[in-house]
């Protein structure tokens, strides 16, 4: 069968997801013809997703969140209103989408949670199916647990959610552990697709912290921490556009541009992980049996859903700053598992028979 693959580029994860399946499918007889990308002004598309896939990769125009002035917190509101302003921008993405779709004639389009695949889906109505993938569609369950509050919020997340699937004939939903299919919902409860590259580390303890942060404003938190821990040897990846490769910010903390191979790396022999509560990374290090404490961006919903349901998961702790003594604290009370790595290890299976069944 032949996939076309339309991906988010906010954050690595959805690119990560995007590469981990296209691996499992060649394995298994199929191909990916095309990869399509949506990027922004304010993010850059990192080089290692252009040398891991294995297809022609193009990019349109997407919306994408605002940030404050501290280069933390995203703008929710300012987001939307900067976004409707491009309506007539994104009605020329989605043409191209609904062209791209008939030209490489896909037989299924996998959507990795693009707002406008779904909006090309309700105009345009492909006449290929698609499937939607994303640790989204989970919160979409009647079972899942959100955080107390922020009823408004939650409703917002799932009405965004909602519009990235218009159409969709299935919601594959990305899970930290087991869950019942939902099918008269269109939910299939199915493991995280962590990359082979993950699956073959052997992890061991250098005596460091690792770390990855979404918006590059969470930086001056980690040197004010750091100043105080001189001692502690500390790696951050970040995307910085306008950072060198690496960055000795003072004695033993080090920035470094997000690198594929490196940021498994340094990963693999890491003490412990600490990073903005993105699904992927989160994944990357519960299946390394690392210690984990996750900050979610502010005013982003879903990571702090992330962080809440990873915690019940006994994948680590959270808190909404870096203030890494509670991760040097949680260091020797954490308890490693095999039920996640092999929950994570079924992976291939149950996505190969949803995907051609």
């Amino acid at each position: 069968m032949r996939f076309l693959f339309i991906v988010q580029g906010e954050g690595r994860g959805h690119m990560t997801q995007a590469i981990s399946l296209q691996d499992m499918l060649t394995r298994n007889g199929h191909e990916v013809v095309e990869v399509l990308v949506g990027k922004s002004a304010r993010r850059e598309i990192p080089s290692f997703f252009y040398q891991k896939i294995k297809c022609d990769v193009k990019t349109y125009e997407s919306p994408n969140f605002l940030v404050g002035s501290d280069n933390k917190k995203i703008l929710l509101f300012q987001s939307i209103l900067y976004n409707l302003q491009k309506f007539r921008t994104f009605l020329k993405s989605m043409r191209f989408i609904a062209n791209r779709i008939i030209e490489t004639r896909a037989d299924i389009v996998i959507n990795y949670y693009e707002l406008l695949a779904g909006f090309t889906y309700l105009f345009h109505n492909p006449k290929v199916p698609y499937f939607c993938i994303g640790h989204q569609f989970l919160l979409l369950h009647p079972e899942f647990i959100f955080p107390k509050g922020k009823r408004i919020d939650r409703f917002l997340l799932n009405f965004n959610t909602l519009m990235t699937s218009f159409r969709a004939k299935k919601f594959l939903a990305l899970s930290f552990k087991y869950m019942p299919d939902r099918p008269s919902r269109k939910i299939y409860v199915v493991p995280p697709l962590l990359r082979k590259e993950v699956l073959e580390l052997v992890p061991s303890n250098k005596n460091y912290i690792l770390g990855y942060m979404l918006n590059a404003g969470y930086g001056d938190e980690i040197i004010k921490w750091h100043e105080r821990h001189p001692e502690q040897i500390t790696h951050f990846f970040w995307d910085k556009k306008d950072a060198p490769e690496e960055l000795e910010a003072c004695p033993n903390l080090f920035f470094h541009r997000i690198s594929d191979v490196k940021f498994l790396e340094y990963m693999k022999d890491c003490t412990a992980f600490s990073s903005t509560a993105g699904f992927e990374s989160v994944c990357e290090a519960f299946y390394l049996q690392k210690p984990i404490m996750m900050v979610p961006t502010g005013n982003h919903f879903e990571q702090e859903c992330n962080a809440f349901d990873a915690n019940r998961a006994g994948a680590g702790i959270y808190d909404f700053a870096f203030n890494l003594d509670l991760l040097l604290d949680f260091i020797p009370q954490y308890r490693k598992s095999d039920e996640f790595p092999l929950w994570v290890r079924s992976a291939e299976e149950k996505f190969i028979k949803l995907l051609t069944e």
